[in-house]
């Protein structure tokens, strides 16, 4: 049995959304499963606090715990969820990739397994960009990264456009973000986890 994190970082709750989604398919394949939220900044708190929909969405997070150094130590596969802010990964993510870095320093998370998740506004606002980029400092640490290839996923070739990538499962939110993961995002998502939890534990062994 695989231990499998998932790291977020949501200020809207669509990346939440999908975290969850992640979490299940993980837990299905019998993996045991860690939730965690990556900490807000005080800057984007003062920044967007005055905004229902995201106030809303961080009460909503609230009681999910703060990710630590020690999760990552902790699991042997870790599927990031990182959304997009103008096709790359957003500071409260790069901050706390920067805060492992002793972990880089001594190898603590070479050959874990890594998959990635994310959210944008629009069609092409960088789904595939902020995931791509994101590969860079997991390699830097020694991850081995896991996609979602076509094979798994048919909704990635539908006629009606939906979030999915062959880099990692994806949402779009909608140009004024009102617009949840639907139904064919949540299940790549479920694949995403469950594809995680199998590599983790096969190279666990």
């Amino acid at each position: 049995m695989s231990k499998v994190l998932v790291p977020f970082y949501s200020a809207y709750g669509h990346i939440h959304e999908m975290a969850k989604a992640v979490a299940k398919g993980a837990e299905e394949t019998g993996a045991e499963v860690r939730v965690v939220r990556i900490p807000e900044s005080q800057m984007a708190k003062e920044g967007m606090s005055t905004q229902e929909a995201y106030v809303e969405a961080q009460n909503k997070q609230a009681d999910i715990p703060e990710a630590t150094t020690d999760d990552l130590v902790w699991a042997d596969g870790v599927v990031w969820g990182i959304p997009t802010r103008f096709g790359n990964m957003p500071a409260q993510v790069k901050q706390f990739m920067d805060a492992a870095g002793g972990l880089w320093a001594n190898g603590s998370l070479e050959g874990k397994v890594a998959g990635i998740f994310t959210s944008t506004n629009t069609a092409h606002g960088g789904q595939e960009t902020t995931i791509i980029t994101s590969i860079v400092p997991l390699l830097h640490f020694g991850f081995i990264f896991v996609g979602l290839p076509y094979g798994e996923n048919p909704e990635m070739t539908e006629r009606e456009f939906v979030g999915g990538t062959p880099y990692g499962a994806s949402t779009l939110a909608g140009p004024d973000g009102t617009r949840m993961p639907s139904e064919g995002e949540l299940t790549m998502g479920g694949r995403l986890g469950a594809r995680v939890a199998k590599v983790a534990e096969k190279l666990s062994t």
